[in-house]
Protein backbone atom coordinates (compact mmCIF):
# COMPACT_ATOMS: atom_id res chain seq x y z
CA UNK A 1 0.00 0.00 0.00
CA UNK A 2 1.22 3.30 -0.94
CA UNK A 3 2.00 6.17 1.73
CA UNK A 4 -0.46 9.67 0.80
CA UNK A 5 1.71 12.40 1.20
CA UNK A 6 0.87 15.75 0.89
CA UNK A 7 2.76 18.31 -1.86
CA UNK A 8 5.26 19.17 -0.03
CA UNK A 9 6.21 16.03 1.94
CA UNK A 10 6.42 14.73 -1.36
CA UNK A 11 8.59 17.03 -3.27
CA UNK A 12 10.53 16.97 -0.46
CA UNK A 13 11.13 13.18 -0.66
CA UNK A 14 11.62 12.89 -3.63
CA UNK A 15 14.23 15.70 -3.46
CA UNK A 16 15.81 13.29 -0.54
CA UNK A 17 15.95 10.29 -2.85
CA UNK A 18 17.16 11.69 -6.14
CA UNK A 19 20.21 13.31 -3.88
CA UNK A 20 20.79 10.49 -2.62
CA UNK A 21 20.92 8.13 -5.48
CA UNK A 22 23.11 10.97 -7.31
CA UNK A 23 25.55 10.43 -4.58
CA UNK A 24 25.58 6.78 -4.92
CA UNK A 25 24.36 5.94 -2.03
CA UNK A 26 21.02 4.57 -3.22
CA UNK A 27 21.32 1.99 -6.41
CA UNK A 28 18.42 3.32 -9.37
CA UNK A 29 16.25 0.11 -8.60
CA UNK A 30 16.24 0.61 -4.83
CA UNK A 31 15.75 4.84 -5.68
CA UNK A 32 13.09 3.59 -7.83
CA UNK A 33 11.09 1.39 -5.65
CA UNK A 34 11.10 4.27 -2.87
CA UNK A 35 9.43 6.97 -5.56
CA UNK A 36 6.74 4.10 -6.37
CA UNK A 37 5.93 3.51 -2.48
CA UNK A 38 4.43 6.58 -1.73
CA UNK A 39 1.83 8.92 -3.90
CA UNK A 40 0.80 12.86 -3.58
CA UNK A 41 -2.43 13.53 -2.53
CA UNK A 42 -5.21 15.15 -4.53
CA UNK A 43 -6.12 17.30 -1.66
CA UNK A 44 -5.12 18.45 1.41
CA UNK A 45 -7.52 17.22 3.75
CA UNK A 46 -5.89 18.18 7.10
CA UNK A 47 -5.77 21.15 6.26
CA UNK A 48 -9.39 22.05 5.32
CA UNK A 49 -10.43 19.89 8.55
CA UNK A 50 -7.55 22.49 10.62
CA UNK A 51 -9.46 25.68 9.29
CA UNK A 52 -13.27 24.42 9.61
CA UNK A 53 -12.69 23.83 13.47
CA UNK A 54 -11.26 26.82 13.99
CA UNK A 55 -14.18 28.53 11.94
CA UNK A 56 -16.69 26.51 13.66
CA UNK A 57 -15.05 27.75 17.03
CA UNK A 58 -14.77 31.40 15.59
CA UNK A 59 -18.15 30.63 14.51
CA UNK A 60 -19.63 29.32 18.21
CA UNK A 61 -18.55 32.76 19.36
CA UNK A 62 -20.03 34.54 17.19
CA UNK A 63 -23.16 33.28 17.50
CA UNK A 64 -22.88 33.00 21.62
CA UNK A 65 -21.93 36.71 20.99
CA UNK A 66 -25.22 37.46 18.83
CA UNK A 67 -27.65 35.92 21.43
CA UNK A 68 -26.71 38.47 23.98
CA UNK A 69 -28.55 40.89 21.57
CA UNK A 70 -31.49 38.68 21.26
CA UNK A 71 -34.35 40.52 23.54
CA UNK A 72 -35.47 37.21 24.96
CA UNK A 73 -32.08 36.00 25.79
CA UNK A 74 -31.91 39.62 27.48
CA UNK A 75 -34.70 39.06 29.59
CA UNK A 76 -33.47 35.45 30.65
CA UNK A 77 -30.16 37.17 31.49
CA UNK A 78 -31.76 39.64 33.73
CA UNK A 79 -33.30 36.91 35.47
CA UNK A 80 -29.94 35.55 36.32
CA UNK A 81 -28.00 38.59 37.58
CA UNK A 82 -28.66 37.85 41.09
CA UNK A 83 -27.07 34.34 40.67
CA UNK A 84 -24.51 34.46 43.17
CA UNK A 85 -20.58 34.09 41.48
CA UNK A 86 -19.21 30.99 42.68
CA UNK A 87 -22.72 29.05 41.69
CA UNK A 88 -21.32 30.31 37.79
CA UNK A 89 -17.76 29.65 38.35
CA UNK A 90 -18.84 25.92 39.94
CA UNK A 91 -20.85 25.16 36.35
CA UNK A 92 -18.02 26.66 34.04
CA UNK A 93 -15.46 24.73 36.21
CA UNK A 94 -17.83 21.64 35.59
CA UNK A 95 -18.02 22.27 31.62
CA UNK A 96 -14.69 22.92 31.59
CA UNK A 97 -13.45 19.75 33.11
CA UNK A 98 -15.89 17.77 30.98
CA UNK A 99 -13.99 19.67 27.85
CA UNK A 100 -11.12 18.24 29.22
CA UNK A 101 -12.16 14.31 30.01
CA UNK A 102 -13.48 14.54 26.43
CA UNK A 103 -11.09 15.51 24.65
CA UNK A 104 -8.62 13.48 26.84
CA UNK A 105 -10.50 10.45 26.18
CA UNK A 106 -10.67 11.30 22.28
CA UNK A 107 -6.61 11.33 21.82
CA UNK A 108 -6.67 7.80 23.50
CA UNK A 109 -9.53 6.49 21.40
CA UNK A 110 -9.23 8.24 18.12
CA UNK A 111 -6.25 10.34 18.15
CA UNK A 112 -6.50 10.13 14.23
CA UNK A 113 -9.10 13.02 14.91
CA UNK A 114 -6.62 16.06 16.26
CA UNK A 115 -8.62 18.67 15.60
CA UNK A 116 -11.54 17.89 16.82
CA UNK A 117 -9.85 16.93 19.67
CA UNK A 118 -7.64 19.86 20.09
CA UNK A 119 -11.02 21.84 19.50
CA UNK A 120 -12.59 20.18 22.82
CA UNK A 121 -9.66 21.14 24.41
CA UNK A 122 -9.75 25.02 23.63
CA UNK A 123 -13.42 24.99 24.86
CA UNK A 124 -12.54 23.56 28.00
CA UNK A 125 -9.73 26.29 28.22
CA UNK A 126 -12.29 28.86 27.51
CA UNK A 127 -14.52 27.89 30.45
CA UNK A 128 -11.78 27.51 32.40
CA UNK A 129 -11.04 31.12 32.30
CA UNK A 130 -14.76 32.33 32.93
CA UNK A 131 -14.63 29.96 36.06
CA UNK A 132 -11.17 31.93 37.49
CA UNK A 133 -12.94 34.54 36.49
CA UNK A 134 -16.38 33.99 38.30
CA UNK A 135 -14.38 33.24 41.39
CA UNK A 136 -12.00 36.42 41.13
CA UNK A 137 -15.10 38.10 41.12
CA UNK A 138 -16.76 36.12 44.70
CA UNK A 139 -13.28 36.74 46.53
CA UNK A 140 -12.58 39.95 45.38
CA UNK A 141 -11.88 42.19 48.68
CA UNK A 142 -12.02 45.07 46.81
CA UNK A 143 -7.96 45.39 46.03
CA UNK A 144 -8.94 44.83 42.35
CA UNK A 145 -5.25 42.69 42.73
CA UNK A 146 -7.01 40.32 39.71
CA UNK A 147 -3.22 39.61 38.37
CA UNK A 148 -3.47 36.70 41.24
CA UNK A 149 -5.75 34.98 38.85
CA UNK A 150 -3.41 35.16 36.31
CA UNK A 151 -0.78 33.38 37.98
CA UNK A 152 -3.47 31.31 39.45
CA UNK A 153 -4.65 29.66 35.50
CA UNK A 154 -0.75 29.67 35.08
CA UNK A 155 0.22 26.82 37.28
CA UNK A 156 -3.61 25.49 36.64
CA UNK A 157 -2.84 25.43 32.34
CA UNK A 158 0.53 24.08 33.59
CA UNK A 159 -0.55 21.29 35.20
CA UNK A 160 -3.66 20.24 32.76
CA UNK A 161 -0.70 20.57 29.54
CA UNK A 162 1.66 18.39 31.54
CA UNK A 163 -1.02 15.79 32.23
CA UNK A 164 -3.01 16.10 28.79
CA UNK A 165 0.23 16.23 27.22
CA UNK A 166 -1.14 19.54 25.11
CA UNK A 167 0.87 22.29 24.20
CA UNK A 168 -2.35 24.27 23.31
CA UNK A 169 -2.76 24.30 26.72
CA UNK A 170 0.69 25.18 27.58
CA UNK A 171 0.37 27.86 25.19
CA UNK A 172 -2.34 29.34 26.85
CA UNK A 173 -0.06 28.84 30.12
CA UNK A 174 2.04 31.55 28.69
CA UNK A 175 0.03 33.82 27.80
CA UNK A 176 -1.52 33.85 31.61
CA UNK A 177 2.05 33.85 32.19
CA UNK A 178 2.69 37.07 30.49
CA UNK A 179 -0.50 38.62 31.33
CA UNK A 180 -0.12 38.19 35.34
CA UNK A 181 3.61 39.77 34.37
CA UNK A 182 1.81 42.83 32.84
CA UNK A 183 -1.10 43.40 35.69
CA UNK A 184 1.09 42.88 38.18
CA UNK A 185 3.74 45.23 37.45
CA UNK A 186 1.09 47.50 36.29
CA UNK A 187 -0.83 46.71 39.93
CA UNK A 188 2.36 47.69 41.93
CA UNK A 189 2.97 51.22 40.25
CA UNK A 190 -0.85 52.05 40.95
CA UNK A 191 -1.48 51.46 36.97
CA UNK A 192 1.21 54.68 36.09
CA UNK A 193 2.66 54.16 32.84
CA UNK A 194 6.03 53.14 33.94
CA UNK A 195 8.02 50.16 36.20
CA UNK A 196 11.27 50.70 37.46
CA UNK A 197 11.51 53.16 34.71
CA UNK A 198 10.32 51.15 32.06
CA UNK A 199 7.00 51.53 30.18
CA UNK A 200 5.07 48.24 28.83
CA UNK A 201 7.19 47.50 25.67
CA UNK A 202 10.53 47.73 27.51
CA UNK A 203 9.16 45.60 30.38
CA UNK A 204 8.15 42.92 28.08
CA UNK A 205 11.45 42.90 26.10
CA UNK A 206 13.20 42.01 29.15
CA UNK A 207 10.21 39.33 29.89
CA UNK A 208 10.87 37.91 26.45
CA UNK A 209 14.72 37.84 27.49
CA UNK A 210 13.97 36.15 30.15
CA UNK A 211 11.72 33.48 28.81
CA UNK A 212 14.14 32.73 25.65
CA UNK A 213 16.94 32.18 28.99
CA UNK A 214 15.13 29.64 30.64
CA UNK A 215 14.61 28.07 27.24
CA UNK A 216 18.13 27.11 26.33
CA UNK A 217 18.72 26.53 30.54
CA UNK A 218 15.88 23.83 30.86
CA UNK A 219 16.59 22.35 27.50
CA UNK A 220 17.66 19.57 28.51
CA UNK A 221 14.62 19.18 31.45
CA UNK A 222 12.90 16.14 30.49
CA UNK A 223 9.45 18.12 31.80
CA UNK A 224 9.89 20.69 28.89
CA UNK A 225 11.40 18.97 25.90
CA UNK A 226 7.39 18.36 24.80
CA UNK A 227 6.91 21.76 24.96
CA UNK A 228 10.29 23.43 24.41
CA UNK A 229 9.38 24.53 20.99
CA UNK A 230 6.45 26.62 21.78
CA UNK A 231 8.13 27.75 24.62
CA UNK A 232 10.68 28.93 22.19
CA UNK A 233 8.86 30.75 19.94
CA UNK A 234 6.17 32.68 22.46
CA UNK A 235 9.39 33.88 24.00
CA UNK A 236 10.90 35.50 21.01
CA UNK A 237 7.39 36.80 20.08
CA UNK A 238 7.28 38.67 23.36
CA UNK A 239 11.29 39.45 23.11
CA UNK A 240 10.71 40.75 19.19
CA UNK A 241 6.66 42.25 19.03
CA UNK A 242 8.28 44.19 22.58
CA UNK A 243 10.94 45.68 20.50
CA UNK A 244 9.07 46.71 17.42
CA UNK A 245 6.72 48.75 19.81
CA UNK A 246 9.63 50.21 21.29
CA UNK A 247 10.68 51.69 17.81
CA UNK A 248 7.18 53.49 17.69
CA UNK A 249 6.45 54.87 21.28
CA UNK A 250 9.62 55.12 22.40
CA UNK A 251 10.16 54.07 26.41
CA UNK A 252 6.98 56.50 26.84
CA UNK A 253 4.16 55.47 29.10
CA UNK A 254 2.03 58.78 27.95
CA UNK A 255 0.66 59.27 25.12
CA UNK A 256 0.66 62.36 25.40
CA UNK A 257 4.52 62.81 25.37
CA UNK A 258 4.66 60.34 22.91
CA UNK A 259 2.22 62.52 20.46
CA UNK A 260 4.93 65.70 21.23
CA UNK A 261 7.78 64.34 19.60
CA UNK A 262 9.64 63.27 16.27
CA UNK A 263 9.69 60.08 15.51
CA UNK A 264 13.53 60.27 13.70
CA UNK A 265 14.24 61.07 17.96
CA UNK A 266 13.35 57.26 18.53
CA UNK A 267 15.84 56.57 15.97
CA UNK A 268 18.70 54.56 18.36
CA UNK A 269 15.36 51.82 19.26
CA UNK A 270 15.26 51.07 15.82
CA UNK A 271 18.75 50.46 15.40
CA UNK A 272 19.37 48.34 18.89
CA UNK A 273 16.17 46.50 17.63
CA UNK A 274 17.87 46.20 14.02
CA UNK A 275 20.63 45.06 15.87
CA UNK A 276 19.09 42.33 18.32
CA UNK A 277 17.03 41.23 14.59
CA UNK A 278 20.08 40.93 12.66
CA UNK A 279 22.10 38.75 15.71
CA UNK A 280 19.24 36.12 15.75
CA UNK A 281 19.71 35.98 12.14
CA UNK A 282 23.08 35.22 12.39
CA UNK A 283 22.90 32.99 14.87
CA UNK A 284 20.06 30.62 13.06
CA UNK A 285 21.95 30.56 10.17
CA UNK A 286 25.57 29.56 12.04
CA UNK A 287 23.94 27.22 14.44
CA UNK A 288 21.25 25.86 11.50
CA UNK A 289 18.27 27.03 14.42
CA UNK A 290 15.50 27.79 12.00
CA UNK A 291 13.10 29.62 14.39
CA UNK A 292 15.93 32.23 15.35
CA UNK A 293 17.15 32.34 11.42
CA UNK A 294 12.81 33.06 10.43
CA UNK A 295 12.27 35.56 13.46
CA UNK A 296 15.69 37.59 12.99
CA UNK A 297 14.66 37.81 8.98
CA UNK A 298 11.27 38.58 9.42
CA UNK A 299 11.30 40.91 11.89
CA UNK A 300 13.92 42.46 10.03
CA UNK A 301 12.34 43.03 6.90
CA UNK A 302 9.31 44.48 9.16
CA UNK A 303 11.15 46.24 10.87
CA UNK A 304 12.55 48.39 8.37
CA UNK A 305 9.14 48.58 6.21
CA UNK A 306 7.87 50.32 9.93
CA UNK A 307 10.59 53.10 9.73
CA UNK A 308 9.95 53.48 5.80
CA UNK A 309 6.52 54.61 6.50
CA UNK A 310 7.24 56.86 9.52
CA UNK A 311 10.43 58.39 7.76
CA UNK A 312 9.27 58.98 4.20
CA UNK A 313 4.90 58.65 4.04
CA UNK A 314 4.47 62.19 4.69
CA UNK A 315 7.30 63.50 2.82
CA UNK A 316 7.41 61.78 -0.16
CA UNK A 317 4.86 61.76 -3.10
CA UNK A 318 2.57 58.98 -3.16
CA UNK A 319 3.09 57.35 -6.44
CA UNK A 320 6.89 57.73 -5.58
CA UNK A 321 6.05 56.00 -2.03
CA UNK A 322 4.61 53.00 -3.85
CA UNK A 323 6.54 52.94 -6.78
CA UNK A 324 9.59 52.29 -4.28
CA UNK A 325 7.61 49.83 -2.26
CA UNK A 326 6.21 47.75 -4.79
CA UNK A 327 9.93 47.80 -6.57
CA UNK A 328 11.57 47.06 -2.79
CA UNK A 329 8.81 43.41 -2.27
CA UNK A 330 9.66 42.88 -5.81
CA UNK A 331 13.31 42.43 -5.31
CA UNK A 332 12.66 40.63 -2.24
CA UNK A 333 10.42 37.87 -3.69
CA UNK A 334 12.89 37.75 -6.57
CA UNK A 335 16.14 36.72 -4.21
CA UNK A 336 13.40 34.75 -2.38
CA UNK A 337 12.65 32.93 -5.34
CA UNK A 338 16.34 32.52 -6.49
CA UNK A 339 17.26 31.35 -2.83
CA UNK A 340 14.46 28.61 -2.73
CA UNK A 341 15.31 27.21 -6.45
CA UNK A 342 19.03 26.79 -5.90
CA UNK A 343 18.50 23.30 -4.64
CA UNK A 344 15.87 22.30 -7.09
CA UNK A 345 18.00 23.45 -10.05
CA UNK A 346 20.95 21.60 -8.43
CA UNK A 347 19.44 18.46 -8.72
CA UNK A 348 17.51 18.95 -11.94
CA UNK A 349 21.70 19.29 -13.32
CA UNK A 350 22.08 16.19 -11.73
CA UNK A 351 19.83 14.56 -13.47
Amino acid sequence: MKLNLDKQESEFLTKVIAEWEKNDLLSTGKADELRNSYETKGFDWMRLAKYSFWIALVCGVVAFGSLLYNQAIINWLRQLYNTPDVVIAAIAGLLATGFFIYGRLGKRKTPERVFSNEAFIFTGVLFTACCLAFLGKTFDDGSHHFSILFLISVFLYGFLAYRMESKLIWLFALISLGSWFGTETGYQTRWSGYFLGMNYPLRFVGFGILLVAACYLLRQAKWLQYFWEVTYVVGLLYLFLSLWMLTIFGNYGDLEAWWNIKQITLFYWGIISGLVAGGFLLYGLKSKDVIAREFGITFLIILLYTKYFEYFWKETNVAVFFTILAGSFWLIGRKAEKIWNVKGSGDKKGK
